[in-house]
């Protein structure tokens, strides 16, 4: 997007911003392709990161046969920001070209992981039962596949939905999912959608609901809407009031919408590096901040240790995460063990890594080429791993 105008060649549009070169910019200029939302923090009420720095020199590790250090592991993941905490202090903090400590910056998918605890602040308040039936607060999708659905079904990623995530295919039901949210351009004569008729078009089920692991966005655009409906306001300001200004965000957030003002729930936040870590942070302390509990603690505690390893294993995403002993739970991937790792995954190579045990956070963007990569995923999980046996001393 150089240039006044930017030539025809460089110019970054609806059709082209998630492919590379053009996602190194569009994802630090989302709101200028898409329509967005703000979700407001409190600048009067900014969480303290203060420096702990820590050599992470010696954070080296193999991968593919190759010895890995922190510059290389950055480079070959594509990464626009890094930053570790461990204890609330900031250990470390690495920004690219493009990017500094007040660049929002797209999420991709860990806007789900955003979207669980805010509905675990619901829940803990009676607002949100989680076992109800998703048309109970939804009586539009009765007759889709959402049919006998519960919001937990929803949370876990365990409903019966007939749907591919093929974050590669030109036609069928991703494409049209798109287009309802403003992600990609219509076709000349083509009328407009939105996200919430567009629910009505999933009527095929795959599966019984409470079974396997299946990844289906929609199921979280979904929970935003009953999150509205329950609480009776905008799921922007929900966030903004139960979650960003409570946890001492440092800037405003946003959200992209459709063209009728539903959120991306599903994919569409951006915010800062900071903001990310601090979500984290949230997570690796058990949902408190400054002796205050923010998210019920039971909710994180479970988000740790209520997911089933069994649905997982028999799920969407255990091939990209090999040998892995895991579950997912509201929103969140879990590698479990002594001391669990809880993480966030977007596409092209977003993440945040919660450690409650060690009090340790790693928050990355990146703008990788692919969207999902198995390889780009291990050797992503290998540095994290790296690095925080690094702080933890082991």
């Amino acid at each position: 997007m150089a240039g006044f105008p930017p030539s025809a060649a460089g110019q970054v549009t609806l059709a082209n911003w998630r492919t590379p070169p053009f996602n190194k910019w569009s994802f630090t200029h989302l709101r200028e392709l898409i329509p967005s939302a703000a979700i407001a923090n409190d600048p009067d009420d900014v969480a303290a990161l203060p420096a702990a720095p820590v050599d992470l020199g010696g954070v080296e590790f193999e991968f593919d046969g190759l010895r890995h250090d922190i510059e290389r592991f950055l480079a070959e993941t594509e990464t626009d920001g890094m930053l570790v905490l461990r204890e609330g202090g900031i250990v470390h903090e690495h920004y690219g070209p493009g990017m500094d400590a007040a660049t929002p910056h797209f999420f991709a998918s860990v806007t789900k992981s955003v979207l669980g605890l805010v509905a675990g602040v619901l829940a803990g308040r009676g607002a949100l039962d989680v076992g109800a039936p998703v048309t109970d607060w939804i009586p539009e999708v009765a007759e889709t596949a959402w049919a006998g659905a519960t919001l937990r079904d929803l949370l876990d990623m365990r409903a019966g939905i007939l749907f591919d995530e093929d974050y590669l295919a030109t036609s069928g039901a991703i494409i049209a999912y798109r287009k309802a949210q403003g992600w990609d351009p219509l076709a000349p004569g083509e009328e407009p959608s939105d996200l919430r008729t567009w629910f009505r078009s999933l009527t095929e089920p795959d599966g019984p609901h409470g079974g396997a692991f299946h990844y289906v966005s929609p199921n979280t655009d979904l929970l935003g809407w009953v999150i509205e409906r329950a609480a009776g306001r905008r799921y922007t300001d929900l966030v903004s009031e139960l979650l960003w200004r409570p946890m001492g965000a440092t800037a405003d957030a946003y959200i992209t919408v459709d063209r009728l003002g539903a959120p991306r729930a599903a994919g569409g936040m951006c915010a800062t590096l900071r903001d990310l870590a601090l979500v984290g942070q949230l997570v690796a302390n058990r949902g408190r901040r400054d002796g205050r509990q923010i998210v019920p603690a039971d909710w994180i505690d479970d988000i740790l240790t209520g997911g089933d390893p069994a649905a997982w294993d028999a799920g969407d995403f255990a091939p990209y995460f090999p040998g892995m002993e895991a579950h997912y739970r509201s929103k969140w991937y879990v590698r479990r063990g002594d001391a669990p790792l809880a993480f966030g995954v977007g596409v092209y190579g977003q993440n945040v890594f919660a450690d409650p045990e060690n009090g340790i956070v790693i928050a990355k963007m990146s703008s990788q080429a692919p969207p999902l990569d198995e390889r780009l995923i291990a050797l992503t999980m290998r540095g994290v791993e790296a690095i925080r046996r690094h702080l933890a001393g082991g």
